[in-house]
């Protein structure tokens, strides 16, 4: 994996660690991610074991920083503080 999709997945998971728990839409727009792009590395997260995505009543989906994302988070901590942002 690229340094780049690394600082991606970090600033994802920084952002919902911060937020507690997010819904999509929310996600796109505070990190400015392309819908599809985002949908790629949620995907990802998920499969790693580091991002939940919980369903609430109706059809409202969050997406939550597991404890695992949260120690990822600290082993980089570093890039954790850095600013979000895709180029």
């Amino acid at each position: 994996m690229s340094q780049a999709k690394i600082e991606i997945c970090i600033g994802i998971l920084r952002l919902l660690a911060h937020s507690g728990s997010l819904e999509l839409v929310h996600i796109i727009n505070d990190a400015d991610f392309n819908c599809s792009i985002l949908k790629e590395y949620l995907d990802f997260l998920i499969k790693q074991g580091l991002v939940e995505e919980r369903a609430f009543v109706g059809r409202r989906v969050v997406f939550v920083a597991t404890e695992r994302g949260i120690n990822v988070l600290k082993y980089f901590g570093e890039y954790a503080k850095m600013p979000l942002s895709v180029e």
